[in-house]
C-alpha cells in the first residue's frame, strides 16, 4: 500500500470512464502537457458566489494567471479579492478549476488549499510555462 494511504482501509477498484478520463487529464497537465479540463463534469455543492469564482477560475489559459481582484471585478465586486481567496481556499476541485493560476496582488503567491500548498502551487506554475516559475518538474 502507499504512503498516502497507510492508515486508511482503502481498497483499489476499477474506475468509471468519467473518473478514468479526469485522472489521465490531470496526470497529462502535471507531465507538462496542454490539458483541457473543461470536459470534466462538475456537480458541486458550493455558494452562488463561490460557483460564480470557480466558473471565472476555469475560463484562465494554462500559461496566465489573474489576481484575487482581478476576478472580484469580473465579478463585479471590485472589494470582495479576499472574499474570493476564501472561495478558492474552498476549491473542492483544485486543477479541475485551476485555482493555482490566481495570484495575490504583485508578485504575491497567494494561497492553495491542496496538499503541498503554495510550493506545489509554483510548481505546477512553472509546469504550465508561466513566467518566473520555472520549475521543471513537479515530483
Amino acid at each position: 500500500m502507499t504512503d498516502y494511504l497507510a492508515g486508511f482501509d482503502a481498497v483499489e477498484r476499477p474506475v468509471d470512464a468519467l473518473a478514468a478520463d479526469a485522472i489521465e487529464r490531470i496526470v497529462a497537465l502535471l507531465d507538462g502537457r496542454a490539458v483541457d479540463m473543461s470536459p470534466v463534469p462538475l456537480v458541486l455543492d458550493v455558494s452562488r458566489f463561490d460557483a460564480a469564482v470557480y466558473t471565472v477560475c476555469s475560463g484562465i489559459p494554462r500559461g496566465a494567471t489573474l489576481t484575487y481582484g482581478d476576478i472580484a471585478r469580473r465579478l463585479g465586486q471590485p472589494g470582495a479579492a479576499q472574499a474570493v481567496g476564501g472561495a478558492l481556499g474552498r476549491n473542492p476541485v483544485p486543477i479541475i478549476v485551476p485555482c493555482h493560476r490566481v495570484l495575490g496582488a504583485g508578485t504575491e503567491v497567494g494561497g492553495f488549499s491542496a496538499p503541498g500548498g503554495t510550493n506545489t502551487k509554483q510548481k505546477i506554475l512553472g509546469i504550465e510555462g508561466v513566467p518566473g516559475f520555472d520549475e521543471p518538474r513537479l515530483f
